[in-house]
Parts: structure tokens; sequence; C-alpha cells
């Protein structure tokens, strides 16, 4: 099991055709490789410098037991993380393409307001390539999209790897979560 101490991360699977989905990314405080099964059956990939803590899957189990207040917390992160993944697979079966990015860039930005972020700035140390594989397209179809919604005036560049969000909600209605 390994706490994400600072930096980000994709997680990521190769099919059997040599495609690769990602699944997810992680960032400072997120844990990884819990799994109920006795293995942890996505790989993962450093996309910025990172500092990890490892600890073990017996120290861990151990950790749980002993003290009543970690139960209920990894509780909770395996109970997102599998909203997460539903969510996903919704975005992924019903969404177009500018609704899939307006969600993506509206679950970054509630994340930065999570951290205790002022400004809204969605930070992106993954690469569009990423951020295509993660939401089912093509590079060109996010880079079009990404135009497209700045064109808009709902989105705007802030440095290299970050955009800001100009307006929230219209955003909101983009992705499809307007109500």
């Amino acid at each position: 099991i390994f706490e994400i101490v600072e930096g980000s991360l994709r997680i990521f699977r190769i099919l059997p055709d040599g495609r690769r989905v990602i699944t997810g990314f992680l960032h400072d405080g997120d844990i990884l490789g819990l799994s109920l099964k006795s293995h942890y059956i996505y790989s993962a990939e450093a996309i910025t410098g990172l500092t990890i803590r490892r600890l073990s899957r017996k120290a861990f189990e151990s950790e749980v037991a002993n003290c009543a207040a970690i139960g209920p917390v990894v509780f909770s992160q395996m109970a997102d993380e599998m909203a997460a993944a539903q969510d996903q697979m919704v975005l992924l079966s019903t969404k177009n393409a500018e609704e899939r990015l307006c969600s993506f860039f509206l679950k970054g930005l509630q994340r930065t307001c999570r951290d205790g972020n002022v400004e809204p700035v969605v930070h992106l140390p993954m690469t569009r390539l990423d951020i295509a594989d993660y939401l089912g397209l093509t590079v060109e179809t996010v880079s079009r999209t990404v135009t497209k919604l700045i064109g808009k005036g709902v989105l705007a560049p802030a440095g290299r790897h970050a955009m800001k969000v100009l307006r929230r909600g219209v955003l909101a209605q983009l992705a499809g979560d307007g109500d």
C-alpha cells in the first residue's frame, strides 16, 4: 500500500491489443494499492516528481484492525474510489466529448477547492494524451474541445500545466451537471 506524499501519478491498464486505458490520476494524500484481492490489478506511473510512503499489506491490515479511527477512513476512501469508478462508467457511456472534458475540469476544480485553494485553477500535471486516454477520446478532440471552451470564455490558460475556470456554472451545465 502506498500513500502519495507529494506529486501525481496515473493509474492505467494495457489492453491485450496494446491500447492503454487510464483509469485515474492520484495526487498528494491519495492511497494506492488498496484492493480486496491479493494484488492490485492496475499499473501506476509517476507523471511528476513523486514522493511516496510504502506500508506493507500486513502492517496496514494490522493498523486498521488495531486502530478504531482508521477503519472508517479506509472504508470511506474505498467507497469514494467505487463512486469515482461508477461516475467514470457513466461519463464514458453517455457523455459526448465536450461533456467529458467539462466533467474532467469540474472534478479537478472540486479537488482544488477541497485542498483549500481560493483560485479556481485546475492543475494539469498530465499530458493531453493522458487526458484523452482517460476520457476515451483522441488527443486532437481534447485539443479542439479545450480551444472551444477557451473561445466560449469558460476556461483560460493559466500557465503551461493549468487552466483557470472562468465560469463554473457554465462548466457544470456543459458537463451535464448543471442542475
